[in-house]
């Protein structure tokens, strides 16, 4: 599924190519989409690539290949379901970057849907519990796609007060990027022995690694390295009140 930011900016490149044969400029994209930096538009590019809608060609200066499109109307909450290749959406002047919404209220609601993805709740993070064991998703949740950055997510409830001095409460919902590996000083979801799941600071000493709390009332915990599986690296959090 594609945000609608995403949906704009592929049909905008797919126009552009038809029309001069060339893909536009970041410049340009960045203004036809009313974006106010180029990084907005590499991180959109990027996930186009990775969803395989679009190729960069290498060695060619502003070129990008158009690999599939996506269904042309935007269901609730700006996610876009992409169809099977070959098929090619209707595309309708909008009024995209434009302010004269009906009301200011529509406005700010359709801006809220903007750059969104749902992210599935997998249960929560606790003691003796394997990550694989909370895959039947509890509920989903919306997100904005510039906490996220690239990669497959999911969520997890903290529980539990082992990481309060790294801001983390109990309470908390914790956004995992999916990843296998992780880099020194990461907050990582850790699966130790196949069976115990846990949210701590990943440390690697030569052949071993150890898992940090961040409240003194825990100690650290040393393992040796393939007692030890990354299932995700910590992204954000989101914490009602």
């Amino acid at each position: 599924m594609l945000t609608r930011k995403q949906h704009e900016l592929l049909l905008f490149i797919h126009g552009r190519i038809r029309e001069t044969g060339v893909s536009p400029s970041f410049d340009e994209m960045k203004e036809a989409l009313d974006l106010k930096s180029k990084s907005g538009i590499h991180r959109l590019i990027t996930a186009l690539e990775e969803r395989g809608f679009i190729k960069r060609l290498a060695h060619r200066a502003r070129a990008l290949e158009i690999i599939r499109l996506p269904e042309s109307t935007v269901p609730d909450g700006g996610l876009i379901h992409a169809r099977s290749k070959g098929f090619t959406p209707s595309v309708i002047e909008g009024s995209l970057g434009k302010k004269n919404a009906p009301s200011a209220v529509a406005s700010t609601a359709s801006a809220l849907r903007e750059d969104v993805m749902e992210v599935a709740v997998l249960g929560r993070i606790a003691a003796g519990t394997p990550i694989e064991a909370l895959q039947d998703n509890t509920r989903n949740i919306t997100v904005p796609m510039d906490m996220l950055g690239t990669g497959e997510h999911y969520a997890l409830e903290v529980k539990g007060d082992s990481m309060i001095q790294a801001g983390i409460l109990d309470g908390d919902v914790a956004l995992i990027n999916r990843c296998d590996t992780a880099t020194n000083g990461d907050i990582v979801v850790a699966l130790v022995d196949d069976h115990e799941a846990t949210l701590k600071r990943l440390r690697k000493r030569g052949d071993t690694i150890a898992l940090e709390a961040a409240n003194p009332s825990y100690e650290t915990r040393i393992f040796g390295a393939d007692r030890v599986q990354v299932q995700g690296r910590l992204v954000g959090l989101l914490r009602t009140y």
